[in-house]
């Protein structure tokens, strides 16, 4: 079985050097500060930072989990030795009616955004995608979330339907979802 590797360096738009590359167990603790500061920072993921009961070490090992896989990866963003952003790919399912299909996810700090870590994650996914022999990538993003959705455009996805329940917020009520997919 060969595992799906990634690791790439990237100069930001303010000049700083990111770099992307798979999550490893050593990494569990900043993976999941970064993931509950995410979480805090937008309301378009999701998940609140309190409904997270995962540990450091369940982390820890979700991260080596991946790291070992031949069909998913979880790739963080590292700018200045600090997890800027995190992004992944899961299998839909195993079985042969779906197993062509992978679900994306993606969150970045906000501190980060604008400076091109979430489409150079986005990339890095659809890269290890194709690699792992997906025929479809797939996504579900908030349909205010219009700086998303038009990245995700201009990366080829395209809509294929909404859910005006999609999400409750705890906020603003009803989020509607954009279904989105791009044939790799």
């Amino acid at each position: 079985m060969v595992v799906l590797e990634y690791r790439k360096t990237i100069t930001l738009k303010d000049g700083r050097i990111c770099i992307l590359r798979n999550g490893t167990v050593e990494d569990g603790k900043a993976v999941l500060d970064n993931f509950i500061l995410t979480h805090e920072q937008t309301d378009n993921l999701l998940s609140y930072p309190d409904e997270s009961d995962i540990t450091a070490e369940q982390e820890a090992q979700f991260l080596k989990s991946k790291s070992e896989s031949a069909c998913e990866i979880e790739i963080l963003a590292e700018v200045e030795g600090v997890v800027a952003g995190l992004a992944g790919i899961d299998q839909v399912g195993s079985k042969y009616k779906i197993r062509h299909r992978a679900d994306f996810g993606i969150s970045v700090d906000q501190a980060y955004w604008g400076l091109g870590i979430g489409r150079a994650l986005l990339e890095a996914c659809i890269e290890c995608a194709k690699k792992a022999g997906y025929e479809q990538m797939e996504l579900s993003v908030v349909a205010e979330n219009s700086r998303a959705i038009d990245m995700y455009e201009k990366a080829g996805f395209v809509e294929f339907g909404r859910n005006p329940r999609g999400f409750k917020s705890r906020m603003s009520g009803y989020q509607e979802l954009v279904y989105m997919r791009l044939e790799l």
